[in-house]
């Protein structure tokens, strides 16, 4: 195996003492912590250099680098400072009456149910009780009183029926506020997206569990603004500000999703997303960058809610399967932990919902994701957790999985300011902030980790490249199943590649993105790591989002990318599988020493799309040579490409099979990240596609989002952390 990308491309693990780690949901007392380093010290790796996994056989790595592993950017606190269902009746004015309240740091404290203390706070005349987050921020903002917009729906909507985009009726209401009965509270851009977040949870439910949705915009400080109810009992008129509010019309069915898995026919288009525009003509446009601006690190703030479900009894393994050394049966011989990944929202875990007691730091590399069903998603790798971390206070540390999972609130990009994160209702496993992990873990894996907690051994799943969607739900990821090996006294650890799960990926409900284990183990360690790169989806004449079409995968080896394809119907069908030779598909799978490269190079990290706006191929990737930049390549097709759904495109054809027509062109700079705060170079570069809408690359805009790890040097504890996941915007001509 190569040198490849994300979490383990570029850096080794090193473990240092943590008084307990929690692992994929479960406690693990005296398991030392892991710190990642980049592998090499040197600013230039050589070409040939060999795998970041240990295939057959091990071979420790040491570093000396102090600290334990992690990555996050500066803390962006999840501050509830006025929740709606509190708003004073009277006409006082709203801020004035909250201000002393809000300004009073260490009087913060979250909400929490009857069997957790909190302190609670009487708001001036009104007899009303308040509880709030605590936070790390110097100072907390007031709420500002609301003055109608040129947007607003209130007060002239007052009463009128509107219906949502997934097809529901409500009624507007304006200046009524709805006391307690909160089923969730979050941040969102408008109030069509506080509606659709109501219509979200009532069908991932499949019940009208959501009665109400209320919308303050104006919050200052990134408070939550946006409160579904689960009840409209004692609706009270509000004076002191503006809000806009939807009661469901409870007669209807529950709506069903806004967009539909099976393909429908369409010149452009099956999906609800912006439909490409394509340049004119029938040459290929050469691709060129105008400019790049820097949005810096992004921010993360933790959801307020957890799902408080019971953990289950530990699995006891046999004596025999409790050794150093990995063993594959752990990870295809055994169920999935029900501890681990992301809890669905639906009827049997809304009752469960809780309030989190502390604003959780969370420090994690990798950051890769995309675009899926309306979120924009940000994938990690390895991840710990903190107590609250502040300016002048680290955190204390908690727990540590091997994957995690935020989406974009706010997209703040959109205006070139640092991209705020949120991480979901269902990744939490506790009060605190321990985490479930977004990758679930087979009760094998977990069972072991579990076991040998202390030891320094695990299973970890390494999300590691874009996800690449299937149709207008689900997307797949191609993950390695790694077995970790730390030698406790000489912190000497290894890696070895264990083979690849694919993960099915859903988005769009309140819970957070879910990934699914669909196959526990679908390629084998000494095969290439088909897919764990990346890869890219076809579309077929049903348009984008449609179910037709073919999946591509990449394979990356020494000397280039191999290049498999399947349909999207067939995915968890190893047999189904098709290989590029070099000159025919085969389904005899190509070996890890083939040069049947579709593109040669020495990738990292690497996206490969299709840009309407040049009518060709755009590669986008990062090296091995250690040298934080950014390059692209393009195909030098003889004529313009166009997919079977595009105006002129020809409806029989896989417009994707052109990468294996033409050659590309040579390699070209595209954007410099600059080191780290530590001068250590950075990793973990993608491609975020479609995050500016019709504007995006991928749509025939012009704009097009990076992403990528920037070390820091910091201990993983501290408000800046130890690593940063930084985006940029790049222009192009």
């Amino acid at each position: 195996m190569r040198l490849s990308s994300s979490c383990r491309g570029s850096f080794t693990t090193i473990l240092l003492v943590a008084t307990s780690v929690y692992t994929e949901g479960r406690l693990l007392h005296d398991l030392h912590h892991q710190h990642k380093q980049h592998r090499h010290e040197s600013s230039v790796l050589p070409a040939d250099h060999g795998s970041n996994f240990v295939t057959n056989s091990q071979i420790g790595i040491k570093s000396n680098m102090p600290g334990v592993a992690a990555l996050r950017p500066e803390t962006s606190p999840n501050v509830n400072p006025s929740r709606s269902d509190h708003l004073p009746a009277g006409n006082q004015s709203l801020s004035e009456d909250l201000q002393p309240f809000l300004m009073s740091k260490a009087d913060l404290k979250v909400r929490m149910l009857d069997d957790v203390t909190s302190k609670v706070h009487t708001m001036g005349d009104h007899g009303h009780h308040e509880t709030c987050h605590k936070t790390s921020y110097s100072k907390v903002l007031p709420i500002q009183k609301r003055q109608a917009t040129s947007d607003s729906i209130c007060p002239a909507a007052n009463g009128t029926m509107f219906t949502s985009a997934a097809g529901v009726q409500y009624q507007t209401i304006c200046n009524i506020n709805i006391p307690d009965q909160d089923l969730l509270f979050q941040t969102v851009a408008t109030f069509r997206d506080c509606v659709a977040g109501c219509d979200s949870v009532n069908s991932d439910a499949g019940e009208n569990n959501c009665l109400a949705a209320i919308f303050l915009p104006n919050r200052v400080g990134d408070t939550d603004d946006c409160y579904l109810k689960y009840a409209t009992d004692n609706a009270t008129p509000v004076t002191t500000g503006l809000i806009d509010g939807a009661i469901l019309v409870v007669s209807q069915p529950v709506a069903q999703s806004t967009t539909s898995s099976s393909a429908s026919a369409s010149s452009t288009s099956s999906g609800s997303g912006p439909r490409p525009v394509y340049a004119s003509g029938n040459r290929v446009v050469v691709p060129s960058i105008a400019y790049s601006q820097l949005h810096g690190p992004t921010k993360n703030t933790p959801s307020g809610q957890y799902i408080d479900i019971k953990l289950s009894p530990d699995l006891t393994l046999a004596k025999s399967l409790l050794i150093v050394g990995d063993e594959v049966d752990l990870s295809i011989d055994y169920g999935i932990s029900p501890d681990t990944g992301v809890l669905p929202l639906n009827s049997t875990t809304i009752p469960l919902l809780t309030y989190l007691t502390d604003t959780p730091h969370l420090s994690r590399d990798g950051g890769k994701g995309g675009y899926l069903n309306g979120a924009h998603m940000f994938i990690f790798c390895d991840t710990g957790s903190y107590s609250t971390t502040t300016d002048n206070t680290n955190g204390n540390f908690l727990a540590f999985v091997s994957s995690s999972v935020a989406t974009d609130t706010g997209m703040y990009a959109l205006y070139g300011n640092p991209v705020h994160l949120e991480d979901g209702i269902g990744e939490w496993s506790d009060n605190v902030g321990r985490m479930r992990g977004f990758s679930p873990l087979t009760a094998g894996e977990q069972g072991y980790n579990l076991a040998m907690q202390g030891q320094g051994q695990r299973y970890a799943i390494w999300p590691e490249s874009s996800i690449i969607p299937v149709n207008n739900q689900s997307a797949i990821l191609y993950a390695p199943i790694v077995y970790d090996n730390v030698d406790m006294t000489t912190k000497v650890a290894t890696f070895t590649y264990t083979g690849a799960t694919l993960l099915t990926v859903t988005a769009g409900s309140t819970s957070g993105p879910i990934a699914e284990r669909t196959v526990d183990r679908l390629f084998q360690e000494d095969e290439v790591e088909w897919g764990c790169v990346g890869g890219i989806r076809s579309w077929g004449p049903s348009g984008i989002g449609g179910n037709d079409g073919m999946v591509y995968l990449f394979g990356n080896v020494r000397g280039g990318l191999l290049l498999a394809k399947v349909s999207p119907n067939s995915v968890a069908d190893r047999s189904s599988y098709q290989y590029w030779t070099g000159n025919q598909w085969s389904f005899g799978m190509q070996a890890p020493t083939s040069t049947a490269y579709f593109i040669p190079g020495s990738f990292m990290d690497v996206d490969v799309f299709y840009s309407p706006r040049h009518l060709t191929f755009i590669c986008v990737y990062m090296t091995i040579y250690a040298d934080s930049t950014f390059y692209y390549r393009y195909l030098l097709a003889g004529q313009a490409i166009l997919p079977p759904f595009a105006p002129g495109g020809d409806s029989s054809s896989d417009y994707v099979a052109n990468i294996l027509q033409y050659n590309w062109s040579d390699e070209i700079p595209l954007y410099k990240t600059g080191s780290g705060l530590n001068g250590a170079y950075t990793y973990a570069g993608g491609v975020h596609q479609g995050y500016f809408g019709q504007d995006d690359i991928t749509n025939g805009g012009s704009k097009m989002m990076l992403s990528w790890t920037a070390p820091t040097g910091l201990d993983p504890a501290s408000e800046t952390s130890e690593y940063q996941i930084v985006t940029a915007e790049i222009a192009w001509n």
